[in-house]
């Protein structure tokens, strides 16, 4: 890619137009699984229950444009809170590029391949579930850095 096309690394977050903040998210998916939060530590656990509006073959919301209608407490991730929202996985790209650090080789923008992020075992697709079927949470506990 041309050194013009490199926007994730030459503009600051807050300085993204609409369309390349939406371009950064890698569609991993991880963001959207269900967490389980110790009320005496607050520390979060992760779990293999997906949101309902998760594709887990893609990692991108089913209908994200409306995804407030249907799920109230989906997060409207902007550069205003991407600081703030600890459970965000640790190879997400705002929260890398918010820390100056660079997207991992899988990603779509670096590789030009969509599917770089599933082959690489870096999204939902394959172990995780709807929740629509998970029953009680603490049943899917995972052993998974997210």
């Amino acid at each position: 890619m041309g050194r013009m096309t490199r926007f994730w690394e030459d503009t600051p977050l807050d300085k993204l137009d609409r369309a390349r903040w939406e371009a950064l998210c890698d569609g991993c998916g991880k963001c959207c699984l269900h967490k389980l939060e110790d009320e005496e530590t607050n520390e979060l656990y992760p779990t293999n229950v997906a949101c309902r509006l998760l594709d887990r073959r893609t990692g991108f919301c089913s209908n994200y444009k409306h995804r407030h209608a249907y799920v109230s407490e989906c997060v409207r991730l902007s550069m205003r809170n991407v600081d703030a929202i600890e459970w965000l996985p640790s190879t997400c790209a705002y929260r890398l590029r918010l820390h100056g650090e660079q997207l991992p080789e899988w990603h779509y923008l670096v590789s030009g391949d969509r599917e770089a992020v599933h082959r690489a075992g870096e999204s939902v697709r394959g172990w995780t579930i709807s929740e629509d079927d998970a029953g009680e949470l603490e049943y899917h506990m995972v052993d998974r850095k997210l």
